[in-house]
């Protein structure tokens, strides 16, 4: 074995411009590179260190509660009278030409909601039957009624709304979050994943990884039922005390690669190390809902011991409490086809929100009473929306159901920095498009990270001789509708 050739196999570029020589050009190629990191400003001993945001920031933390298939937004919050009108008709040749959808081709036929509105709150926003819980706090939400997407299938839609891009390969918005703000509990990651209804969101883990950023920004993965990390605990035979003597000698191991390379990724293994060693006393009691009150459980709808979406509402807030500073909870579920009965938007959708809106209407309740939702920014909402017809596979079925829908949806914002008790946007009055104040995905992320203390335009990381960012390049703070 040729040692030396295997040594510069492993050199990386900036290694080699450093041994070019101080006043060399590769000194003056790699001082062009621009950036502190580039210029050997020393990188932290904990990347998750809590940092200030370049500006003032109305959200400390933010809590995403993704309903993973697309709700369906004009049986739940955006009232069609018009459409019911016109149930059965065919769509107006205007409304659907040239456009694909999923599993709809030909002309459709309309379809108004069969669920009952009525006006809730101070603002009077429109509400259907499927969602009490969620009338109960009206004055709590801002309700975008003008979402869009570019993308029609679940899983670029995914990873279109977390990581700014339908393709894999980017960092997701609780990873930049996270790599702008640190944690602010250093026992616990700063930005950790809950999963119900028994599968992971169709896009999968790319929705909560890091790309090129650092790995140690990653979403970390935790269980409502059972141990809540995988391997969190020692193995047989292995005490906590033999635990840190090991990670001493790995951490020894890692220091020398890191002083040889200077490779990023080798910091980051340090302290993923160090993070999992500490997590072991800290994760278990976080996630223990069983210290809980019986009202809050019960206000919840929670049971220890159990995997439901209601322990999932419940873990995130005892996660931000503790100063996680983004958790993102998965239900799959809502893809409304009305292939089956569990996704007939009457029986079907008042049971799937029996299971959630009860939850979190809790959560807000709990975070407002606990002083957190002031600096906290609650999100609700899934990947795109529904049609205003029919889903051709089952056009001829008792089950109705709906097909895709990328060109206008609904969500709700509450808490830290947005108007409370409020409606944005309008679609037109068969819900077909967008006709004011048009929110994209881009958008969305934009305000996030305004509302964290961030330009989007500025939180970049450099990858391959370029400046990545969230938002790529598009994306405008939606202004309305901030306090």
């Amino acid at each position: 074995m040729n040692l030396r050739l295997a040594q510069l196999q492993l050199e990386t570029r900036r290694q080699f411009l450093r041994r070019a020589g101080q006043f060399s050009l590769g000194a003056i190629a790699l001082q062009a590179l621009g950036g502190p990191a580039a210029q050997g400003a020393a990188v932290t001993s904990n990347p998750l260190a809590p940092r200030r945001p370049p500006r003032p920031a109305k959200a400390k933390r933010v809590i995403y509660l993704h309903m993973s298939g697309g709700p369906p937004h004009l049986d739940l919050f955006d009232y069609k009278p018009e459409l019911v009108k016109r149930d059965g008709q065919f769509a107006p040749d205007d409304f659907v030409k040239g456009k694909k959808f999923a599993f709809t081709t030909g002309t459709p036929r309309l379809m108004g909601t069969p669920r009952t509105f009525t006006q809730h709150g101070r603002a009077g926003i429109w509400m259907s039957d499927a969602i009490p819980h969620f009338q109960g706090i009206a004055d709590e939400l801002c309700v975008i009624k003008s979402m869009y997407s570019d993308q029609f299938n679940h899983a670029p839609a995914e990873l279109l709304l977390f990581t700014g891009s339908p393709r894999q390969g980017r960092p997701s918005l609780g990873s930049w979050a996270t790599y702008g703000l640190g944690s602010e509990n250093e026992n616990l990651p700063g930005f950790v994943v809950l999963i119900s209804s028994g599968t992971q969101p169709s896009a999968g883990s790319a929705v909560w990884g890091t790309a090129f950023l650092p790995s140690v920004f990653q979403g970390v993965q935790c269980r409502s039922q059972g141990d809540p990390v995988l391997y969190v605990g020692d193995p047989p035979g292995m005490d906590r005390a033999m635990r840190r003597r090991t990670l001493d000698a790995l951490q020894e191991v890692n220091a020398v690669q890191a002083a040889e390379l200077g490779h990023p990724e080798t910091l980051t293994r340090i302290a993923q190390y160090e993070l999992a060693y500490r997590m072991q006393a800290s994760v278990p009691e976080v996630m223990d809902i069983a210290r809980e009150p019986a009202d809050v459980l019960a206000a919840y709808g929670a049971k220890p011991g159990e995997a439901s979406f209601a322990n999932n509402c419940l873990l995130g807030r005892r996660l931000l409490e503790q100063g996680v500073r983004f958790v993102q909870l998965f239900d799959w579920g809502w893809d409304f086809h009305g292939t089956s009965p569990r996704e007939d938007i009457r029986d079907g959708l008042t049971a799937k929100m029996a299971r959630t809106d009860k939850p979190v209407a809790a959560l807000i309740r709990d975070l407002k009473e606990r002083g957190l939702l002031e600096d906290t920014l609650v999100v609700w909402g899934g990947e795109f929306g529904r049609t205003p017809f029919r889903e051709g596979r089952t056009a001829a079925s008792d089950i109705l159901g709906r097909d895709h829908f990328p060109d206008a949806y609904s969500i709700f914002l509450a808490g830290a920095g947005v108007k409370h008790g409020t409606v944005y946007g309008e679609t037109d009055e068969l819900g077909f498009g967008v006709v004011r104040d048009k929110v994209h995905v881009h958008d969305l992320q934009a305000t996030i990270l305004h509302l964290l203390g961030f330009d989007h335009e500025a939180l970049t990381y450099r990858f391959q001789g370029r400046d990545f960012r969230l938002t790529d390049v598009h994306g405008h703070v939606v202004k309305d509708i901030l306090a």
